[in-house]
Parts: structure tokens; C-alpha cells; sequence
């Protein structure tokens, strides 16, 4: 294991111990609440990012599988009167709904390519928001309530927090795994060269949808869980536009396309987004700004933070390189001349 390797892990280590006993530390409601709906996004742009990011497609469209979700653990969980802590065993339940619903939707938005696949996404996902309002089981202008869990007033917040991280977690090291694997190879060469990695021979359909269900899945349980933490699911907010590009700045915001990138993403812009939503009255601040940050990002963030930050900490560590300064990691630069050959010091060999 090489020291940089040795360094990460450290490092992601301090950092899952600090998730797990900041509820356990920071008590204040509040304080949980934004904590709990952090992690649910941190969630979800990962597993948006398994999609959008690993094969270059984006989506604007997953806000279906979110409602989806929402809808279909909030129905149950009436219809069947689930309470307690049972209630999270039917996470799986809204996420394998949702992933049925990704499958007509991928067979027909992944038949075109990159820019109209976006328009396709945009156009399917109101179809569905048109549905929770006229349908008669999703409640209409209603929408469906959860019911009143009988928990601790002074944690209440920690059982949500704590299945949010778990869902981020595991989310994490499945985007994880598969961009290790032969899986995750062939989805990054259809975002480098579709057509190239179809000459190659990878079945990029199979391949696209494949990665579009089990994103879809993932973000099925996240909408369910959100049902169980916000208390009712109406059609404008778990069929919500601004979760979709929410969850695409947080990725592009951090670094599209990374492992690590969208997650810190989540962790800088939904906290700013729940502080703007307590301290303005006015509730089109917190879109507008949203707008805002996507504009500068795009413009002066394209690569996002990580991809931006390892690009100038290479550039830094060559120019102390070459003006024969230690380099970061403390390594001394070559001696002048040592990696000059004597024949070419003389004027070659004669």
C-alpha cells in the first residue's frame, strides 16, 4: 500500500467517524435537520452522478425516480399502516418501483444521443408531475402524509439521519466499484467516444440503461426516505425541478464525472441552500441564487473544484520542481547536471 493510498483512507476514515457522531454531538434540531437533508442529497447526486456523470448523458429527469419513490413507500406505508422503525423496510419497495419506471423511460429517452436524451428527460419528467395531480391514488393536490412517528423529541431527527448515511455510503462504494470494474470502464468510453466504444464492441444501450436503473434505484429509496423525513409528498415537491438541478450543480460544483467530486458538492451547496431557505422570508432567493451559482461554476468552474484543484497543485509542484525547490511531498529535486549525460555535456559521442 503506498503512502498516498495509506493517506485517503485515513483519511475518508476520520471522515465517516465525524459523520457518525455528529448527531451525537450537535444536538440542536435545526443543526440535524439540514444534517439529515445533506445527507440525502449527498445520496442522490451520487447516484446521479453514477449515471450522468460515468456515461456523459445528463439527466434532468431523475426527479421522477425520486417522486416515484416518495409516492410508492407513502402509499404503502398507509395502505399497509406501517409504523415504527419497520417503516425504512420499505425503502427497497420505492426504489424497486422506481426502477421499473426506469426501464421504459431509458428505452426511450437512451435511443438519442447527449443534448436531446436532456429535452426527453425534461419532457417525461413533468408527464409524471401531471400524473401525481390527476391521478386519484396519489391523493391529487393532496398529496399523501406520513404518519406521526412516536420517537424522541430531543433525537428525532437521528434515525433519518442515520439511513441517509448509510444510502450515501453505500451509494459512494458502489459508484466506487463500478468505475473499478470492466462495467464501469465501458461507460466511461461511451462518454468519451460512443460511437468508438460501439466499434469496440460494447453494448452501449445495455449498458446505458443498466447504469440508468441502478441509479434510478438508488434515488427511488432516497425519495422514500425523504417522504418519512419531510411528512408529506405533494406533486411540486417530490416531482420537484429544482432537485434535478440541484443535484446537477452539486456534481458540476465538485467535479462531474468524480467519485468524490459531487459529494463535496452536496456537503457545500445544500447546507448554503437550507441557511438561505431559514434566513430570507422570500422563497425565490434560494432559486435565484441557485441559477446564479450554476452560471459561475459553468463559466469559471467548468472541471469543478477537485479536477481544478489537482490540476493546480500539479502546475505548482512543477514550477517548484524547476526552480529547484523541494517538492510538496518533501522530496528533494535532482541534483543539477546528475540527469545530464556526460556525452552530452561534452557534445555527444564523436
Amino acid at each position: 500500500m503506498t503512502r498516498n493510498t495509506l493517506i485517503r483512507l485515513s483519511g475518508l476514515a476520520v471522515l465517516l467517524v465525524v459523520a457518525v457522531i455528529f448527531p451525537l454531538v450537535i444536538t440542536n434540531a435545526l443543526d440535524t435537520q439540514i444534517a439529515v437533508l445533506t445527507m440525502i442529497f449527498v445520496a442522490a447526486v451520487a447516484a446521479w452522478n453514477l449515471f450522468s456523470g460515468f456515461s456523459g448523458y445528463i439527466s434532468l429527469g431523475h426527479a421522477v425516480f425520486f417522486g416515484v419513490g416518495a409516492y410508492t413507500v407513502g402509499l404503502l406505508t398507509v395502505h399497509w399502516k406501517v409504523i415504527g422503525g419497520t417503516i425504512f423496510a420499505l425503502l427497497p419497495l420505492g426504489g424497486l418501483a422506481a426502477a421499473v419506471v426506469a426501464i421504459p423511460f431509458g428505452l426511450i429517452a437512451l435511443r438519442v444521443r447527449r443534448h436531446t436524451f436532456v429535452v426527453i428527460t425534461i419532457a417525461i419528467f413533468f408527464i409524471f408531475q401531471l400524473m401525481a395531480y390527476n391521478f386519484s391514488f396519489t391523493g391529487g393536490n393532496q398529496g399523501v402524509s406520513t404518519p406521526f412517528f412516536l420517537w424522541t423529541a430531543a433525537s428525532y431527527n437521528n434515525p433519518f439521519y442515520y439511513v441517509g448515511l448509510i444510502l450515501a455510503v453505500g451509494t459512494i462504494v458502489l459508484a466506487w466499484l463500478i468505475r473499478n470494474s470492466r462495467f464501469g470502464l465501458q461507460l466511461l468510453a461511451i462518454r468519451d467516444d460512443e460511437d468508438r466504444a460501439r466499434g469496440l464492441g460494447v453494448r452501449a444501450m445495455r449498458v446505458k440503461l443498466t447504469a440508468f436503473v441502478i441509479s434510478g434505484l438508488i434515488t427511488g429509496m432516497i425519495g422514500g426516505l425523504w417522504w418519512f423525513f419531510i411528512g408529506q409528498a405533494l406533486p411540486e415537491t417530490a416531482f420537484d425541478p429544482t432537485f434535478d438541478l440541484s443535484v446537477a450543480l452539486m456534481a458540476f460544483l465538485g467535479g462531474f464525472g468524480t467519485l468524490a467530486g459531487p459529494v463535496l458538492g452536496a456537503l457545500i451547496l445544500e447546507p448554503l441552500q437550507q441557511w438561505e431557505a431559514i434566513t430570507f422570508t422570500n422563497g425565490y432567493v434560494a432559486e435565484v441564487s441557485l441559477g446564479v451559482i450554476f452560471l459561475l461554476v459553468i463559466l469559471f468552474l467548468p472541471r469543478g473544484i477537485i479536477p481544478t484543484g489537482k490540476e493546480f497543485l500539479t502546475r505548482w509542484q512543477a514550477i517548484r520542481e524547476r526552480r529547484g525547490q523541494p517538492a510538496p511531498d518533501g522530496t528533494a529535486p535532482p541534483a543539477s547536471g546528475s540527469a545530464v549525460p556526460s556525452s552530452a555535456q561534452t557534445g555527444g559521442v564523436r
